[in-house]
């Protein structure tokens, strides 16, 4: 009768764990599904760098990346997270806003500035996000700066 319940127990916990690795692996595409940057193709627009986290792993790390979002269209920074939040709405990925900022985007001569802050998210490490606009703009000259609104 214990190796009957022993065998039952360790079928459930079998089950368990394997929809713990599906969800794992769902949130793992979910992320890798998430575009590192998402700007307009020119003009000058406020944007945000938020972090995109995964569920914890068994190690207990949580996968992240962080990505650029910004629209000419948006009147504030909220509206730019709130825009990308909905995006991200059911993937059973978090979100966390960083900071944020303006850019100046000018296709014709390949340039990029980034700079100033957002007054609801504070400054994002305008760095950091230089770093991720070059995984899409690789061939730009990107500036950034701590000057200006």
């Amino acid at each position: 009768m214990l190796k009957t319940a022993a065998a039952a127990l360790y079928r459930k916990n079998s089950n368990f764990l394997q929809g713990l690795r599906l969800l794992h692996k769902m949130s793992d595409q979910d992320l890798a599904k998430i575009a590192l940057v998402d700007i307009d193709e020119k003009g000058i627009f406020k944007y945000i760098l938020i972090r995109v986290t995964g569920k914890e792993t068994a190690d207990g790390t949580e996968p992240s990346k962080l990505v650029v979002r910004g629209y000419a269209d948006c009147e504030w920074h909220a509206d730019i997270y709130e825009r990308t939040q909905g995006t991200i709405k059911g993937t059973g990925l978090d979100t966390e806003c960083l900071g944020g900022g303006r850019i100046e985007h000018n296709p014709e001569k390949k340039y990029l500035k980034v700079y100033g802050h957002s007054t609801g998210y504070g400054k994002a490490d305008h760095a950091e996000s230089k770093r991720v606009l070059l995984t899409k703009y690789k061939n730009y000259e990107i500036e950034t700066s701590d000057e200006g609104y």
